[in-house]
Parts: C-alpha cells; sequence; structure tokens
C-alpha cells in the first residue's frame, strides 16, 4: 500500500471518529446502562447530582451486566451509552469487543461491595439457614447419581434434600444468563457447593468442562424461574408466595427489610459487617466503566462522575451506603477517586 494511500486511510478514520465525537456532543443528557444491582445505586446518584446541580438527570437503563457492556462496547458517539454498571468485572471478550469498536479508553470504577443474597417473604415462619451443598442439590440441572454418573434432579421439596428443612415446594426466583449476579451466584454458590459432592473433585481433574456444566447449569423444570433482570419483581413475586425464595443483591433486600428475611448462608446472615469482612460466604464487588471519549463531549458528564466518587455518596457515612452498599476501605476508595478524576485508562 502506497505511503498516499495509507494517508487516505487514517483521514477517514480520523473524520469517522470525529463524527461520532461530535455526535456524542449533541447529546445533552448522561446516558447509562447495566447491571440490575448497581442501577439503585447510579439512580441514587443520579437524583443526588440533578437536584444539586440543576443539571438533567441522567438517563438509565436496567440492561444486566452483560447486556451492558454489550451496548456500552458497541462503539463511541450519540448512539451508545457513556457508562455501564456491572455486578463484575469486564471480560477478556467483552473488552475485546470495545476494542473491536474503538471503545478503546475506559476507566473502571470499584464502587463498593455487594453481599448476593437469597430472601423469603417475612410471612414464612421458618428460620431459614442454607449450605452452599444444599442449595447446588435444589437447584442444579444434573446431581451425582452414585454409579459414577449423573441424573436429573429429582428433588422437589426442600426436606428431600434434609428432612430439617421445610417440606415446602423448591421455588427459587433469581436472575437470566446476561445477569452477572447470575454469574456470581454461579460462581460464589453453585460451583462451591458442587464441589463437596463425591467425585467431583476427580471429574474436575479429568473433565474441566464437563465439571463446569454440572457445576454451574441450573435445572429448567420449573424450580428456578429466571425473573428478567428487574429485581422488583422478584421482590414482589417473593411478597405474593410465602414459600418462594429469590436471589438478588442484598441492597434489595435492605430497602424492603419489612417485607423480606435473609436466609443464612453456611450460618451467616448478609450485613454491612459481614460483606466488608468476607465472613458472608457470597459478596462481590460492584464496579462502574466510564467511556472517556466522552468525558469532554457530553456535557455534565464529569461533574457526575465527581458527584458519584465522592465522600457523600461513596464514604461510610454516605448516602448509597445508606442504601446498602458496603463502602470500599478508604485508602483503596481515594485511589478509585483519583483513577476515575484523572481517567486512568483501563487494560486487561
Amino acid at each position: 500500500m502506497t505511503r498516499r494511500n495509507l494517508g487516505q486511510l487514517s483521514l477517514v478514520a480520523g473524520t469517522a471518529i470525529l463524527c461520532a465525537m461530535t455526535a456524542a456532543e449533541a447529546r445533552d443528557r448522561i446516558s447509562i446502562v447495566g447491571s440490575s444491582t448497581v442501577f439503585p445505586y447510579t439512580q441514587a446518584v443520579a437524583e443526588e447530582f440533578a437536584a444539586r446541580t440543576g443539571a438533567p438527570a441522567p438517563v438509565l437503563e436496567s440492561t444486566g451486566t452483560g447486556g451492558g457492556f454489550k451496548v456500552f462496547c458497541g462503539g463511541v458517539g450519540e448512539n451508545h451509552p457513556d457508562i455501564t454498571g456491572a455486578s463484575r468485572r469486564i471480560t477478556r471478550s467483552e473488552f475485546e469487543l470495545c476494542a473491536g469498536n474503538g471503545v478503546t479508553d475506559i476507566t473502571e470504577a470499584q464502587i463498593g461491595y455487594d453481599g448476593l443474597s437469597i430472601a423469603i417473604s417475612r410471612a414464612n415462619e421458618a428460620d431459614w439457614d442454607l449450605t452452599e451443598e444444599q442449595i447446588f442439590r435444589a437447584l442444579a440441572a444434573e446431581l451425582p447419581d452414585g454409579k459414577d454418573g449423573f441424573a436429573a434432579n429429582s428433588n422437589r421439596l426442600w426436606s428431600d434434600i434434609n428432612p430439617s428443612l421445610p417440606a415446602t415446594p423448591i421455588l427459587v426466583y433469581g436472575p437470566p444468563p446476561t445477569s452477572g449476579t447470575r454469574d456470581a451466584f454461579v460462581e460464589l454458590v453453585m460451583q462451591d457447593g458442587c464441589s463437596g459432592l463425591p467425585g467431583m473433585a476427580e471429574l474436575k481433574k479429568a473433565d474441566t468442562d464437563r465439571w463446569n456444566e454440572v457445576c454451574s447449569r441450573m435445572r429448567q423444570d420449573g424450580a428456578f424461574v429466571e425473573a428478567g433482570e428487574n429485581d422488583n419483581l422478584i421482590v414482589q413475586r417473593l411478597a405474593a408466595d410465602g414459600n418462594a425464595l429469590g436471589i438478588f443483591g442484598y441492597s434489595y433486600v435492605y430497602e424492603n427489610a419489612d417485607r423480606l428475611k435473609t436466609v443464612r448462608i453456611n450460618g451467616v446472615a448478609p450485613d454491612f459487617d459481614t460483606i466488608a469482612d468476607g465472613s458472608y460466604p457470597v459478596a462481590r464487588p460492584l464496579f462502574f466503566y466510564v467511556k472517556n471519549a466522552h468525558r469532554e463531549l457530553v456535557p455534565n458528564l464529569n461533574d457526575f462522575l465527581a458527584e458519584y466518587v465522592s465522600d457523600e455518596a461513596l464514604g461510610p457515612d454516605g448516602y448509597l451506603a445508606e442504601r446498602g452498599l458496603t463502602p470500599l476501605p478508604d485508602d483503596e476508595r481515594a485511589a478509585m477517586r483519583d483513577a476515575v478524576t484523572n481517567g486512568a485508562r483501563f487494560d486487561m
């Protein structure tokens, strides 16, 4: 290829990027997508930001973590969001999707921790305390058959798993595969609960793919119900059915404590202290990612980010802690604030 052709290609590429960025400038509201778990925190920041500054409130859409990365990484410009919330860190494939679409400069912000909670209606009188193995035996598609093979899960009642558990049908509402909450539940509960079953350690050594399938796949016979990305719908279903359990972030239990109670896992209930000190076994970090190419082009984006990472929002006494977020330690929070303020470029 001649030097002239290379110059023409560079000019075309530069013009395309400029057009995309100019299009982003035409939008007067910040656009945010992503995790249903992070959504209520971002919504609280958006409301506080609009009240303090008089600027238009950002437009928020709860798409789930995976869905959020898909649209966030779609490109630069007016038709693509500025921020995505995530209940897990971006994956290599998502990072490469971003890069392939020209989203090559993003900043990662870990905003705090959340306990992945299992809850039930306060109308249920049982004192719920489940092990990870019992949860796996309730929700896995397959279980060891005792003959070096696997069979479809035949447990119908909780008491089928252990006679000490209630003799009520297994019915659990949870997130779909696009959700980071689902990813975290599979990794932190299902796979941990599976690992201790007879023969599973040997299977993992012999056939990792088969181990992952058995330990990750949820049953589809009605005992586990995918309830979509709107966690408020799960809250409503638990209120309507006193025997159903639901899976979502701790903030939803916290905000609905008058209607819901948590299920202890391995004897530990989620709260600020147990999530922060790691004694609650199903805690996870929460994130947002911002597209740095939009910072100077979308009005108020930098000011909104400053509000999000402020101590008034994320500190131990901040308004997000009041909504159930477990804050980062002071030094980690300061480092994160510095990264967001200065647009530190995230790389894998």
